[in-house]
C-alpha cells in the first residue's frame, strides 16, 4: 500500500477513530519539548551530531518495539512534513504497510513572506502537549 499523505485534521480524527494507532513525531527530542501532537511518541529519524544531523541508528529498533504489527496504521509527523516522509520511506524499507506521512508537520509551511501554505497541527488548533516525559525519545530508546 502507498505512504498516505493526510493533513492534520484527518490524522487527529483517525487517531481518535482508532487509539491503537500509533503516532510518531521523528523531529528531535528538543523540538519534541517544546511542543508536539498530544499523545505523539518521539523517535527522530535523525539527531545532531559530528557538525550536522546523522541518520538515527536506532530508529527503526525502536519503531519495531513500538508498532510490531507491521500492517498497523502508523502516522509519522515533523515540523513540515520532510522528515516524517523520509522516515515512511525507512519504514516502508522495513515491511511497514500502512504509513501516513502527516501534510503540513507540527509547525507548518510558510512562504518567504511569513504566509502559511500548508498548514500545522499547531495552526488547525489541534491538541498539543509540551510534557515530554510519557513519549520521550530517552525513555523509548532504552526501553
Amino acid at each position: 500500500m502507498p505512504i498516505q499523505e493526510l493533513p492534520p485534521e484527518q490524522c487527529h480524527d483517525l487517531r481518535e477513530t482508532d487509539p491503537s494507532i500509533v503516532h510518531l513525531d521523528v523531529r528531535t527530542p528538543d523540538e519534541f519539548a517544546a511542543g508536539h501532537p498530544e499523545g505523539a511518541l518521539n523517535v527522530p529519524i535523525f539527531l545532531p551530531g559530528g557538525g550536522g544531523m546523522t541518520l538515527n541508528p536506532d530508529f527503526t529498533r525502536v519503531v519495531e518495539r513500538l508498532a510490531p504489527d507491521r500492517d498497523r496504521r502508523v502516522v509519522l509527523s515533523c515540523a513540515m512534513g520532510g522528515r516524517s516522509m523520509r522516515a515512511c520511506h525507512v519504514l516502508e524499507q522495513a515491511g511497514y504497510t500502512r504509513l501516513v506521512n502527516m501534510t503540513g508537520g507540527f509547525a507548518g509551511y510558510r512562504g518567504p513572506g511569513g504566509e502559511l501554505v500548508v498548514g500545522g497541527w499547531q495552526d488547525a488548533g489541534l491538541p498539543v502537549s509540551t510534557d515530554a516525559s510519557a513519549g520521550a525519545w530517552e525513555r523509548l530508546r532504552g526501553a
